[in-house]
């Protein structure tokens, strides 16, 4: 009744419903763990995260309560996944550790320890993603890739649980070999290993296309959405444009069959489509795409990276001071940076650099840029070390300094050839020439 109720966008008269069941179901423990996930699951689509995590808890007391330490951990992990989202990171730590040693201890089912395992993982992967950490993150996406491995050589046991609420399960194997693909294709976009991202996805799409031949899932669109933003980005930095302009046109295509997907992804389309106009030096259009795209986000990480784009696309541009300096305040590196993100950060001091270089003011520039590939480098941020390199290489040479202009482009063309980076390969050789 409840899911009918919300397939008529009657979310008000659902959520009685489930409140009323969750009071009348104690006494049958499948049930009550199962209305106490659709419950949360209602609020987190209605975005009010606060409830769904009390839920979550409640969820979790009741599962230690009747003996259930797998349930147990499934809501304490899917309670950590919604405040990883809302950004309680002083919160999320204590409870992902306790999770850690929950499904550590766990003895059971084979398939459902890896797969609480995986889950596990996977905040773990995200969050250090989130946080810009690529060089750090890298033990937790090995242990990922190997647990995933693990469980494609395990059998499905028919054995059901003696406790029924044990009777749940995270996500389907299919699923979750997807999802580890995507994680991995997120880290080597991040840490610019584009070669190894285009092949990630090349396998990911191939695995979905046959998912979904079968499965009508909703999460299989998400994670074909998000590859596609994430190939998208690679295509652009490798100059292969026009393949981007086909993806792009393939992920309206997607939202366009979902509503809430739609609303999900509209400020990431807008931002590839700013992405794009850059490469392709349309500089007013990229601006349009930027603004719309911040009024359509409120995730601060998309919000600081359109931001930082929108800056660069200002100082090409070279007659717009006043907008410039309103948004490098709001991006200031050096105090208040609004997201705690390594990576951004570090862009941050980028932008800065280019900004001053434009200016004339070249110390300040190679202040800014020193300071980038200081954090670049602890990170593995091989894109970003590439450009450093490279703006620095510029402003030596523009000083007369050609042997250690040199000796920045030189690494800089090196670094920017492995990725590969058509721009700063073409910038790099110039100067060389």
């Amino acid at each position: 009744l409840e899911r009918m109720f919300l397939f008529q966008n009657s979310v008000d008269t659902a959520k009685p419903l489930l409140r009323k069941a969750i009071q009348i179901s104690q006494q049958t423990p499948y049930w009550h763990c199962r209305l106490l996930f659709q419950l949360a699951q209602l609020h987190t689509l209605e975005k009010d995260l606060v409830s769904a995590c009390d839920l979550l808890g409640v969820g979790a007391e009741y599962a230690r309560v009747v003996g259930s330490e797998y349930t147990r951990a499934l809501f304490l992990l899917s309670k950590g996944m919604l405040l990883l989202m809302e950004r309680k990171l002083q919160e999320v730590h204590p409870l992902l550790t306790l999770c850690g040693q929950i499904v550590e201890n766990w003895q059971g089912n084979p398939i459902q320890k890896e797969s609480l395992r995986v889950f596990f993982l996977v905040l773990q992967v995200t969050h250090y993603l989130d946080a810009g950490q690529v060089k750090s993150v890298k033990p937790c996406l090995k242990q990922l890739q190997q647990c995933i491995q693990t469980i494609s050589t395990l059998h499905d046991d028919e054995i059901l649980p003696s406790n029924p609420a044990d009777l749940f399960h995270w996500l389907p194997k299919e699923h979750m070999c997807v999802l580890v693909y995507l994680v991995t294709v997120m880290h080597s976009m991040q840490a610019g290993y584009l070669e190894k991202a285009q092949k990630y996805t090349d396998k990911a799409l191939m695995q979905l296309e046959k998912l979904k031949m079968l499965d009508c899932s909703p999460i299989l669109s998400s994670f074909q959405v998000i590859l596609l933003e994430h190939i998208i980005m690679c295509r652009l930095v490798t100059g292969h444009k026009a393949t981007a302009l086909q993806e792009i046109s393939q992920v309206c295509q997607l939202c366009q069959q979902s509503p809430r997907l739609f609303s999900n992804h509209a400020a990431q389309l807008h931002t590839l489509l700013g992405l794009y106009c850059i490469s392709v030096n349309c500089m007013d259009n990229a601006e349009a795409q930027f603004t719309t795209a911040l009024r359509l986000t409120t995730h601060q990480e998309l919000w600081a990276f359109i931001v930082t784009n929108l800056a660069s696309v200002y100082i090409r541009e070279g007659n717009r001071h006043q907008e410039l300096y309103s948004l490098l305040e709001r991006i200031n590196p050096d105090h208040n940076f609004p997201v705690s993100s390594h990576c951004l950060r570090a862009a941050a001091f980028y932008i800065r650099g280019l900004f001053s270089f434009f200016q004339g003011r070249y110390n300040e520039a190679k202040r800014f840029l020193r300071e980038t590939l200081k954090m670049s480098n602890a990170e593995d941020l091989n894109r970003l070390t590439a450009c450093s390199l490279v703006l620095l290489g510029h402003i030596f040479y523009v000083l007369g300094n050609h042997r250690e202009s040199n000796n920045m482009v030189v690494p800089a063309m090196q670094l920017a050839s492995k990725i590969p980076d058509m721009s700063v390969q073409l910038w790099s050789s110039a100067l060389l020439r």
